[in-house]
């Protein structure tokens, strides 16, 4: 996995991980529980930062559960924050390695026919920054996004 940021004095790091089943059943409660884990942190429901990182993760767990599954196997979801610089990392793990997204700047619009490939331009636009890599350790891939979880005025 992707090695956390270096923490500077006084900094508190907060994390929750954990593997849920890839089914969309398993990418509904990993959105629920992580979305209940913000609101801990001191993110409240209804405040604009976390309602997008909820939509950010709800994407990129429904990515790891329709692009990213294999029998058998789970996805992994870590978010870490850290405070007081206000950055939330959200990492969704799963076991498909042939099956990559785009590079961030590769990333297109796709036609007014097509059904999919809208969620990574979601990502795209309420991320600081996203990208995808190779899972460490075994197959597959990690995507990523950081999300700011202050004083943000988009869309």
């Amino acid at each position: 996995m992707t090695k956390q940021p270096a923490l500077a004095d006084g900094a508190l790091a907060r994390s929750f991980e954990m593997r849920f089943t890839s089914t969309p059943r398993g990418a509904r409660l990993a959105r629920r529980l992580a979305a209940h884990r913000l609101d801990a942190w001191g993110l409240p429901c209804g405040a604009r930062p976390h309602e997008e990182m909820v939509l950010v993760l709800g994407e990129l767990t429904a990515n790891a559960v329709r692009h990213g599954h294999v029998p058998g196997r789970d996805f992994h979801l870590l978010l870490h924050m850290t405070a007081p610089c206000g950055t939330v990392r959200i990492e969704v793990t799963d076991s498909r390695g042939e099956s990559t997204p785009p590079e961030p700047e590769e990333l297109r619009a796709p036609g007014d026919e097509e059904t999919g490939g809208r969620g990574l331009l979601l990502v795209a636009a309420l991320a600081e920054r996203w990208g995808w890599h190779p899972r460490s350790g075994g197959p597959g891939k990690t995507v990523w996004a950081e999300c700011a979880s202050i004083g943000q005025d988009r869309l």
